[in-house]
C-alpha cells in the first residue's frame, strides 16, 4: 500500500520505512542480545532444599480420616482371618471364596547379587482344591511305568513322549524323571524351562511313589514380577487354624530359597479374599523364627566348650 506507482515521488519514503524497520527490529535484537548475555555468564545452580515429608501418624482418633495421614495398620494372622469371615458375613458374599496371599520379597544376596526368580511346590496340611494335578512320568523300565501307574501318573513313557510335548500334542502340570534318561530328554530343556526335572525341585529320583504324591496333591507358587508372589492358600469357609497353618507352611518353605546366614526373603505379607481389601501381617508369628533361635542357642554352647577348653591363666607373682 505505500509502495508508489511507477513514476511517482513520494519525498522521505525511504527514510521512513528505513526508521520503521529498525522500531519493528529493536525487541527481536534486545531479546537475541539478552539470550547471548545469558549463555555467556553461566547461571549459579541454585540448591533446593530437600522436600520435608510429615511423619505418618501410628493410630487415627476418629472414624474418618484420610489414610495417606497414617501408616497402614498391621495385624496378626489369627485377628486378620477373622476380619475377613466378617466380612464375608456382612457383604453377603459366597462363602466359599478363596483366601489369597501376596508376598514381598527381598531378592537381594552379597555382592550386588540377586536370586533368581523360582517356583515351588509344598504339600499343604489342608488342601482346599478338590483337583488332582496331572503328572507325566519320564522312564523306560516297565517295572517303573507300572510302578508309575499304580501311583496315579496320568503319562507314563520314554523317549516317544519328547515329539509329541515338543508338538504341543502332549501337556501336563508336572514332569517327573528317573536319572537314566535325563540325557535323552535335553531337546526338552527350552519347553519345559522351569518344569524341567531336576533335583532341586524333587522332580529326579528313584522314589516315584514319592515324586507322583507330591506333584499330584502339591500347591504351587511362583515369583511374578521378580519379587512378588501371589498364590491362593485356602478357601474362606475352613476352620481358622486350617487357614493359619496352610500360611504358615507356604511361607516357611518360601523361607527355604535364600540362604539361611542371610535376613529372611519375605519383607511384607498382605492377606485378603477375592472381594475383600488386603489386611498386612505381623511378620512375627509367622516366619521361621524358631530355627534361628536355635541356631544361635548351639553357637552360644559351642562358644562355652571353646571356653571351657582354654587353659586358665596363671596369676603372675610379683
Amino acid at each position: 500500500a505505500l509502495a508508489p506507482r511507477r513514476g511517482w515521488v513520494v519525498p522521505g519514503l525511504q527514510q521512513r520505512l528505513a526508521v520503521l524497520s529498525a522500531e519493528t527490529a529493536r525487541p527481536f535484537a534486545a531479546a537475541a542480545a539478552k539470550t547471548a548475555k545469558q549463555r555467556t555468564k553461566p547461571e549459579k545452580a541454585k540448591a533446593k532444599p530437600a522436600r520435608r515429608w510429615r511423619p505418618l501418624m501410628t493410630k487415627p482418633v476418629d472414624d474418618v480420616y484420610l489414610t495417606w495421614l497414617y501408616k497402614r495398620p498391621s495385624y496378626d494372622l489369627g485377628e486378620a482371618v477373622g476380619m475377613l469371615k466378617k466380612f464375608q458375613e456382612l457383604d453377603f458374599t459366597h462363602p466359599r471364596q478363596f483366601v489369597y496371599l501376596d508376598v514381598l520379597l527381598d531378592m537381594a544376596l552379597q555382592k550386588k547379587k540377586k536370586v533368581d526368580p523360582f517356583s515351588g511346590a509344598v504339600l499343604l496340611p489342608h488342601p482346599f482344591s478338590e483337583e488332582m494335578n496331572k503328572v507325566l512320568v519320564f522312564t523306560e523300565n516297565e517295572q517303573e511305568a507300572e510302578v508309575a501307574r499304580e501311583s496315579g501318573a496320568a503319562i507314563v513313557g520314554g523317549v516317544e513322549l519328547v515329539k509329541w510335548i515338543l508338538e504341543g500334542e502332549i501337556q501336563a502340570d508336572f514332569y517327573v524323571a528317573v536319572p537314566a534318561i535325563i540325557p535323552k530328554l535335553v531337546p526338552l530343556r527350552n519347553r519345559l524351562k522351569r518344569k524341567f526335572p531336576n533335583t532341586k525341585r524333587n522332580s529326579l529320583g528313584t522314589d516315584i511313589p514319592k515324586m507322583v504324591q507330591l506333584f499330584r496333591e502339591c500347591h504351587e507358587y511362583s515369583v511374578q514380577d521378580e519379587c512378588m508372589i501371589k498364590t491362593r492358600i485356602a478357601r474362606l469357609d475352613m476352620p481358622t487354624e486350617h487357614i493359619i497353618a496352610n500360611v504358615k507352611t507356604i511361607v516357611h518353605d518360601i523361607c527355604t530359597f535364600k540362604p539361611p546366614n542371610l535376613d529372611t526373603i519375605v519383607q511384607r505379607l498382605v492377606i485378603r479374599s477375592s472381594t475383600s481389601e488386603g489386611l498386612q501381617l505381623n511378620l512375627d508369628g509367622i516366619l521361621p523364627q524358631v530355627e534361628k533361635a536355635e541356631e544361635a542357642e548351639e553357637e552360644t554352647k559351642t562358644a562355652d566348650d571353646e571356653d571351657e577348653e582354654k587353659p586358665a591363666q596363671e596369676p603372675v607373682s610379683t
